[in-house]
């Protein structure tokens, strides 16, 4: 009876799935995030794992939880759920019956439509490597970034042309083989000349296996790790708090190949999973690579671990690989009947000693050393209606901290979660990243609570509340210090129409602008859009506001206009936008279509017009061309920016050039 049900579905819904195609994934991801909470190059790994899951989907009938648990936008709850309707039903005859998974809401099912396919439920080993190489993706992407404007650097300080590019090369066999290589150069880096005689500033390669046998994942050159929920050891995805429950929950780990331009957060050497026996996995890792950092001055001492991958002028230079770091370590991870339990221990060294300047109170308690070392244990329990995991982290810093969350789902339409997370101001671990408000695993404690209801057919309705205490100083706030932060989102959606809005208040103790004590800083932002489709078109308007009181008050807002058109061969889309804030403080963030693997969540302030269009069209059916141009016209100043990079002009306008070769 329940097939026949889901095929009755397919019917009735082929015209709303023939729709749903035409919409690209970037605008439904737009709509979970939120820009100013989050870690940009945690942000921008997201962005690119999601890209590359566009591009090469996970076949539902064939996929193991494993497979699953590479989709960032899915919590474990609906990983379960899934996975226990495969079990089920399986073989799934269509994308329409993830209306069956109870968790998986609206927005989500579209979402995940575009990572996931239905194909043949075929069993099979490891193909053997002639079929491979016979049956494998092979994937050339070339992009370059022309600026029309010099930069202060361009012209007396920074050693290479203005222009920025980079190549990306993927091979790709399903889910069981992959190579990866990426070249970049940043622009004012030089090429081909200076320190960087073999081409570009950075190269990163990798080649990732997967179930082969009790090998479930082996990968070797560079690569990206997460355990437990990321207290001791995640350099892989990252998320704001709208979004970071997602990610968390997982009942296992996540090793994937670093191909970003990302010049930082990325681990180099070999890490593997191994099926121990039914349910027990063990995976090893080591690493070894060089770092940038600011020495002190007789360069014996580390002061500063530098991100930003930025080797333009001589001293940018100077700084360039002149530490190294190791780090080994090892999970062990048991899960049977929904319960799961771990252990994480990690060491890591320098080669040179960490010794940041520590006579501001807030750096006190900064990591120091040339040796660390970090354990926790991560636990669980995951089914339909209730999930529960948490980990508790400490090190030879001799300080604790632990993080647990807890949701249920009520009923189909309504879901509580809560989240509870103690950071000492003692602890530390360089590789952390999970649920925080101050950026960081230290020096926080706090509960978020919030809810998912949808009490009618298309109606979405989210909020949450997150309050977080601050036991020791931070930057900006020479006392303990609180914080609160509570969102309202409103979503309606169907096949040609989504409407949002949203309201978030923010507020967070600062010292005030004379130094005397604290005082709140209160952000107010507002958004309310409307989007129109069809399987040709998108139009979409939305406006933005953002009111701040810090000493002062700011106002700010963004008007802006987004006009699409895709087919077969072609796909434009233009932006318009005019803003017009008082300053920095009520900047305003929009997301902005760009060409591949290159993540653009710009932020505004002053007064004037964005315009930006980006255009795709495929030459040939292997061939695909893709330009976008963008300008920002500033009517509140003659000149753009600061330091090697101000713009003496009112005006930056960039032209990026890709082309995509798939074979």
């Amino acid at each position: 009876m329940k097939k026949l049900l889901l095929t009755a579905t397919m019917v009735l819904f082929t015209i709303y799935t023939v729709a749903q195609n035409q919409q690209e994934w970037e605008r439904l991801y737009d709509e979970l995030i939120s820009p100013e909470d989050e870690d940009a190059e945690l942000q921008e790994s997201t962005y690119e794992a999601l890209t590359d899951l566009a591009a090469h989907p996970i076949n539902l009938n064939t996929a193991t939880r494993e497979d699953l648990e590479r989709i960032p936008i899915l919590n474990a709850q609906q990983i379960e759920e899934i996975c226990e309707y495969l079990y089920r039903y399986a073989p799934m005859r269509s994308l329409n019956e993830l209306m069956m998974i109870e968790s998986l809401d609206y927005a989500h099912r579209q979402l995940l439509s575009y990572f996931v396919y239905v194909g043949a439920d075929e069993k099979q080993g490891y193909p053997p490597l002639k079929k491979i190489l016979h049956e494998g993706k092979n994937e050339l992407l070339g992009t370059v970034q022309i600026p029309f404007y010099e930069r202060k650097g361009d012209k007396d300080a920074y050693l290479g042309y203005p222009y920025k590019h980079w190549i990306r090369y993927t091979f790709n066999y399903g889910t069981y083989f992959k190579v990866g290589l990426i070249g970049s150069q940043d622009a004012g880096e030089p090429f081909l000349s200076r320190q960087n005689k073999w081409g570009y500033d950075y190269y990163s390669f990798y080649v990732a296996l997967r179930k082969l046998g009790r090998l479930k994942t082996f990968v070797v050159g560079r690569y990206r790790l997460r355990c437990g929920v990321g207290l001791i050891l995640n350099n892989d995805l990252g998320f704001g708090k709208m979004t970071t429950l997602s990610a968390l929950g997982r009942s296992s780990n996540e090793i994937r190949g670093h191909v970003s331009r990302s010049e930082s957060n990325y681990l180099q050497g070999t890490a593997a999973t191994v099926s121990l026996s039914k349910g027990l996995d063990l995976t090893g890792f080591i690493s070894y690579r060089d770092i940038d950092a600011t020495l002190n001055q007789d360069g014996t001492a580390i002061q500063t671990i530098l991100k930003t991958g930025y080797h333009r002028t001589q001293k940018e230079i100077d700084k360039k690989h002149n530490a190294s770091q190791f780090l080994s370590g090892g999970n062990l991870h048991y899960f049977r009947n929904g319960f799961h339990i771990g252990w994480t221990g990690l060491y890591y060294a320098l080669s040179k000693e960490l010794k940041p300047i520590t006579q501001q109170p807030f750096r006190r308690y900064y990591p120091q050393g040339k040796s660390f070392w970090n354990t926790s244990i991560d636990y669980g329990y995951i089914s339909r209606r209730l999930t529960f995991q948490g980990e508790t982290a400490t090190g030879n810093c001799h300080a604790w901290a632990t993080l647990n969350n807890s949701s249920v789902m009520l009923s189909s339409d309504f879901s509580l979660v809560a989240l509870q997370r103690f950071y000492s101001y003692r602890y530390y671990s360089l590789y952390s990243q999970s649920f925080s408000e101050g950026g960081s695993i230290q020096n926080e404690s706090g509960i978020y609570i919030g809810a998912n209801w949808s009490p009618i057919r298309h109606l979405s309705l989210m909020a949450y509340t997150d309050i977080a205490y601050f036991a020791w100083q931070k930057y900006q706030a020479s006392a303990p210090s609180h914080s609160r932060d509570y969102l309202l989102s409103m979503s309606w959606q169907s096949p040609s129409w989504t409407f949002l809005i949203k309201y978030r208040l923010k507020r967070r103790e600062k010292d005030n602008p004379i130094g005397e004590g604290l005082i709140w800083k209160n952000e107010q932002r507002g958004r309310i859009s409307a989007q129109w489709s069809n399987p040709t078109w998108t139009v979409k308007t939305q406006g933005d506001i953002s009111y701040c009181q810090y000493g002062g008050k700011s106002l700010g807002w963004m008007v802006s206009e987004n006009i699409g058109y895709a087919s077969q061969k072609w796909m434009v889309h233009a932006l318009c936008g005019y803003f017009h804030t008082d300053d920095y403080l009520s900047r305003i963030y929009v997301y902005e279509r760009s060409t591949l693997y290159n993540f653009s969540f710009p932020s505004f302030f002053g007064e004037g017009i964005r315009y930006a269009m980006i255009a795709q069209v495929k030459v040939i059916p292997r061939l695909t061309f893709i330009v976008k141009l963008a300008t920002t016209d500033y009517f509140d100043r003659n000149v753009i920016g600061s330091g090697l990079q101000q713009i003496d002009h009112s005006s930056q306008t960039d032209l990026t050039l890709q082309l995509k070769w798939r074979m």
